[in-house]
C-alpha cells in the first residue's frame, strides 16, 4: 500500500466526457502515464482497477455487470452443463458461473497468466476462491484461436472482453463470432460485452450486425453499471434457439429458486425487464 497523497484518477474514455475517481490509497502502480496499471482504494467504489487510464472493475458496483452476464444465459438456458468464458481474467464473472452447482465444466480462456496470478493477488474481493473450483479448466490461449478447434461443444458462451481498441479488437470481428457460434451446442447461447449504447453506438451496431448474419436471435439485454458512465450497458444476446428469449417469468423464478444462492442485482424480473429496450437502443439494434 502506497503512502502517496490522494490524488485523482481521470479517466477519458468518451469525447468531450471526463470522468474522474480519487484514489484514497494506491495498493499497486505498474507504468507511467497514460499506459499503466492502477490498483486503488475509492471510499465509493472499493478497489479499483483501472488500465491505460480506463477503468475495468470496481469491488462495489462489479456485481451487476458479472452477475448479468452469466445469470441471464444460464438460466435463460435452463440445463446448462459446459460453459466457455472467453477473457474474464480478473475471475469476477468465474465466479457468478461457479454458483451455478448443476455445471459440470466451466472452461476459461485468457490470453495471460500474469492476468490470473495478479487478480488472485490483488482482486479477491472479486474472484474470491473461484480459480479453486474443481470444474475450472483454465486455458493460458488467446481466445480467438481456442474457438477455431475447441476441444467440445458449449452451452452458455461468455466473451468478457474489453472494448473493441487494440488486443480486444479481434473479439469483435464476423470470424471470432463465426467460430463462437460454431463452438456452441444445440441450443446454445452467446453473450458479448458492447459497451454503453448511449455513448459507444457504433460498438453496440456492430455486433448486432454481425450477429444477424449468424443467429435466429440476435439482440441484446440492459443493465445500468455505475462505473461504465453514460447510462445502461448494453449485453449482446445471440442464439438460434428463439425460445431463449421468451422464457416464462415462472420458469425463470423456479430456475432461480432451485439455483439456491442470493444475487445484488439479478432477479427473474429484471432478466425479463432488460430486454426491454428504450427507443434510441430500439433504433441502434435496427439500424445493424
Amino acid at each position: 500500500m502506497s503512502d502517496t497523497p490522494r490524488r485523482w484518477m481521470t479517466e477519458r474514455l468518451h469525447e468531450g466526457y471526463l470522468t474522474a475517481y480519487r484514489a484514497d490509497k494506491v495498493y499497486y502502480e505498474e507504468g507511467t502515464g497514460q499506459w499503466n496499471l492502477v490498483i486503488y482504494e475509492n471510499a465509493r467504489f472499493g478497489r479499483m482497477m483501472s488500465l491505460d487510464g480506463v477503468t475495468q472493475v470496481t469491488e462495489h458496483d462489479e456485481f451487476i455487470y458479472h452477475e448479468m452476464m452469466a445469470h441471464v444465459p444460464i438460466l435463460a438456458h435452463g440445463n446448462a452443463k459446459n460453459v466457455l468464458i472467453i477473457g474474464g481474467g480478473d475471475g469476477g464473472m468465474l465466479h457468478q458461473v461457479t454458483r451455478h452447482k448443476g455445471i459440470e465444466k466451466i472452461t476459461m480462456v485468457e490470453i495471460d497468466k500474469d492476468v490470473v496470478d495478479f487478480a488472485k493477488t490483488h482482486l479477491g474481493v472479486i474472484c474470491r476462491n473461484a480459480f479453486d473450483d474443481p470444474r475450472l479448466d483454465l486455458v493460458i490461449a488467446d481466445g480467438s484461436l481456442f474457438v477455431k478447434k475447441p476441444p467440445l461443444k458449449y452451452d452458455v458462451i461468455i466473451v468478457d472482453s474489453t472494448d473493441p481498441i487494440g488486443p480486444g479488437a479481434v473479439l469483435f470481428t464476423q470470424e471470432f463470432y463465426r467460430d463462437v457460434k460454431g463452438c456452441l451446442a444445440e441450443g446454445g447461447v452467446v453473450i458479448t460485452q458492447n459497451g454503453v449504447p448511449f455513448m459507444q453506438a457504433d460498438e453496440l451496431r456492430s455486433t448486432m450486425e454481425k450477429f444477424r448474419k449468424l443467429f435466429t436471435v440476435s439482440t441484446c439485454y440492459l443493465a445500468t453499471v455505475p462505473t461504465y458512465v453514460g447510462g445502461p450497458m448494453a449485453m449482446g444476446f445471440g442464439t438460434n434457439d428463439e425460445s431463449l428469449l421468451t422464457v416464462p417469468l415462472e420458469t425463470l423464478e423456479a430456475r432461480f429458486a432451485a439455483a439456491g444462492f442470493a444475487t445484488k442485482y439479478y432477479t427473474p424480473e429484471v432478466h425479463k425487464a432488460a430486454f426491454a429496450h428504450p427507443v434510441y437502443v430500439k433504433e441502434i439494434v435496427a439500424a445493424a
